[in-house]
């Protein structure tokens, strides 16, 4: 098969899809893997390293699109990307298509075969593909908050873990999954007072197990949310369902009575935000105001760590690409229950039912297209 890696185009996204190491083992499995000139460089990834990997080096993406059987990205297609796919090639990188309409009716035009590495899930309903970025962008959240509440980047002025005789930050976390306790693991080093709200009582008394009386566990119902949030001086939005818009936990009316000059950082914004008032930003224009209230809502903040970032990404997501390179898609679809789940986008048809259900799309299982 052949591998194609383009440059990532998305906005400040410094991350591959593929490292030089990755790209060895596609060749020493037999497979072809190009790769477009300085794709790497943004992550310290020279194109010395591909071509001694074994790859070759293309000039332009649309080359790369032309002669590729499997696309590996990181981010979701731009438009100009998805004009370039064509019917039975395979797209492999992450999408969030419950947010994004036009880029769901893009891929249905394509007639590609579009596999999600946010919805590979396993039968413990992990995220194994989802999870390094989720702790990359967990551990990045605290620090960006913190570098937030300080007065001249917008923020009310507090350190997160205060001086003898202050109290440090009070820091809420919504959501108890792999960002939420990544975030709230680095803010409690920091020194902050976290707070971590989850309906999952189970993660909850995890997290009562591995730290203690050093970070609280508060059941999250609107009452308790809006307890935390009017106290925070910074809330960090983690909340996720596979595949799906994610629910509003912070909503407009409750700005008003948040402190001013608080900081939400919200990782949930790329499936839509748990805060009513957050949109998409970017890494050149990330902050803006509601109410007083800073709104931090990067939609790929791990690109701000490419080399961390994409040494993560590849540990997860190259067993299995080799598993689609090596068997063809269908047959390594059917082989393994957590990647047919990565199925999103199939033949024109949606095929993964929480983005169906998000756009009112009719939704036809993977299973009788398979058949």
């Amino acid at each position: 098969m052949i591998i194609g890696v383009p440059k990532e185009i998305k906005n400040n996204e410094f991350r591959v899809g593929m490292t030089p190491g990755g790209a060895a083992e596609f060749v020493a499995h037999g497979h072809s893997v190009l790769v477009e000139k300085a794709a790497g460089e943004g992550s310290s990834f020279p194109d010395s390293e591909y071509l001694r990997a074994g790859a070759e080096l293309v000039g332009t993406s649309d080359e790369i699109f032309a002669r590729a059987d499997m696309i590996v990205k990181v981010k979701e297609p731009q438009p100009v990307e998805i004009a370039r796919l064509r019917p039975g090639q395979i797209l492999y990188t992450y999408l969030h298509l419950a947010p994004d309409l036009a880029q769901t009716q893009g891929l249905i035009g394509s007639g590609a075969v579009c596999i999600a590495y946010e919805t590979v899930e396993l039968p413990n309903h992990s995220l194994p593909l989802l999870a390094p970025m989720s702790e990359v962008a967990g551990r990045m959240a605290a620090q960006v908050g913190a570098a937030y509440l300080q007065k001249p980047n917008g923020g009310r002025g507090v350190l997160m873990g205060g001086v003898p005789g202050v109290l440090p930050a009070n820091v809420v976390v919504l959501g108890a999954g792999v960002v939420g306790i990544n975030a709230a693991y680095i803010a409690c080093g920091m020194g902050a007072q976290v707070t971590v709200l989850d309906v999952n009582l189970d993660r909850l008394r995890y997290i009562d197990e591995l730290w203690g009386n050093r970070m609280r566990t508060v059941y999250s119902n609107r009452h308790n949310v809006e307890d935390a949030v009017y106290a925070a001086d910074l809330v960090i939005g983690a909340v996720l369902l596979p595949g799906a818009k994610t629910p509003f936990l912070v909503t407009r009316d409750m700005l008003p009575n948040m402190k001013k000059g608080s900081v939400v950082v919200d990782v949930s914004v790329d499936q839509g935000g748990c805060i009513e008032t957050t949109h998409a930003t970017t890494h050149a224009d990330p902050i803006f105001f509601v109410d007083g209230v800073l709104h931090y809502g990067v939609a790929n903040m791990p690109g701000a760590v490419p080399n961390t970032s994409t040494l993560a990404l590849t540990n997860a997501t190259l067993r299995y690409g080799l598993a689609i390179a090596n068997k063809g898609w269908k047959a390594a679809v059917k082989d393994d229950a957590a990647l047919a789940k990565g199925v999103n986008v199939l033949g024109g048809k949606v095929v993964y039912k929480e983005v169906a259900d998000a756009h009112g799309i009719e939704y036809i299982p993977l299973d009788s297209m398979l058949a």
